[in-house]
């Protein structure tokens, strides 16, 4: 099992490089749907963030000792992650999904031990998640790049 540095340094890394992509994004398309089918790179931004919220309240019970595994309605979760987030600015968005990234590495930090599913959930709301969406935002990206 990796140790908590090791697993922070892979998140760090892939939060560095995540944050390029996102800030590569010119201002006025960051709110333009075309990242995916339905969402803009905030929708995305707002996507992990709430996310890592819910890798902080994951963290806590597990090192209050009152976690317990509980079935998760991913896409309808994901849904209401983006619609709560829509009417917000995107600097916004861009503030709370770092407030979010904090306190879900503070809570991590503070567990007196990593277990499966500390790290699970570290792992798939950190470098995982960020790797899942870099190569669409690279390709996002490279796309408005290309308009006048």
């Amino acid at each position: 099992m990796p140790t908590k540095g090791e697993l922070c340094r892979a998140e760090d890394a892939g939060w560095n490089r995540f944050r390029v992509l996102v800030d590569a994004v010119p201002p006025r398309f960051v709110d333009e749907p075309g990242f995916n089918q339905e969402w803009s790179v905030k929708d995305m931004i707002a996507h992990v963030g709430c996310w890592q919220a819910q890798a902080v309240q994951v963290f806590e019970r597990i090192r209050m000792g009152t976690y317990v595994a509980e079935r998760l309605d991913i896409d309808a979760m994901n849904r209401e992650f983006v619609e709560a987030n829509r009417p917000l600015p995107p600097a916004t968005v861009r503030v709370e999904a770092a407030a979010a990234r904090t306190r879900m590495l503070q809570e991590f930090d503070a567990l007196p031990e990593i277990s499966p599913t500390a790290q699970e959930w570290f792992v798939e709301n950190g470098a995982a998640h960020y790797e899942e969406h870099a190569g669409r935002l690279q390709e996002w990206v490279e796309e408005l790049q290309g308009r006048p």
